[in-house]
C-alpha cells in the first residue's frame, strides 16, 4: 500500500491553485469531467521522491462555500525557510493564522478555509521579529 492524495474541494479553482503554488506545489495533471461536471487538479513538490499529492475537486455548478469542520485536522508541510515563506504568503495578501513565534511551525488556510501548517525543516530557526511576538488571528 502507498499514500497517493489528500482530496479537498475548492469553490473557486484558480484561487486555490494560485494558493498552492505560493506553497510551491505545482500542477502535476488536471482532468475535466463534462459528464460529471468537475475538475480534477493534482498538486505536488514535483520531487520524484515525493508521490504526495493534493486533489483539489472543483464541482462546477457549486455556488455557495463548502461546509468544513476542524475534524479534517489539516495538511502539513516542510519548508527550507519558515520566516521566507510566511513573508512571501503575507505579501500575497495570506493571513497567517499562527505566526512562527518559535521559530518552527506556523499555520495559514487556502482560499476555502483548509488549514495548513507549515513546519520548518530540520531544527528551529532562532527566534525573530516580527514572528516571534505577533499573536494568532482566527482559527486554524
Amino acid at each position: 500500500m502507498r499514500y497517493l492524495h489528500t482530496m479537498i474541494r475548492v469553490l473557486d479553482l484558480d484561487a486555490a491553485v494560485s494558493f498552492f503554488e505560493l506553497l510551491g506545489l505545482q500542477e502535476l495533471r488536471r482532468r475535466d469531467s463534462e459528464r460529471g461536471r468537475f475538475t480534477l487538479v493534482f498538486m505536488g513538490t514535483g520531487h520524484p521522491e515525493d508521490p504526495a499529492m493534493i486533489e483539489l475537486t472543483h464541482n462546477w455548478d457549486q455556488t455557495e462555500p463548502y461546509t468544513f469542520g476542524r475534524n479534517f485536522g489539516h495538511l502539513a508541510f516542510a519548508v527550507d525557510d519558515i520566516y521566507a515563506m510566511c513573508d512571501k504568503l503575507q505579501a500575497a495578501g495570506v493571513t497567517i493564522n499562527r505566526p512562527p513565534r518559535d521559530g518552527r511551525m506556523a499555520f495559514v488556510r487556502s482560499p476555502d478555509q483548509v488549514s495548513i501548517e507549515l513546519l520548518q525543516a530540520g531544527d528551529a530557526l532562532p527566534l525573530k521579529e516580527p514572528w516571534k511576538s505577533m499573536g494568532n488571528t482566527g482559527s486554524w
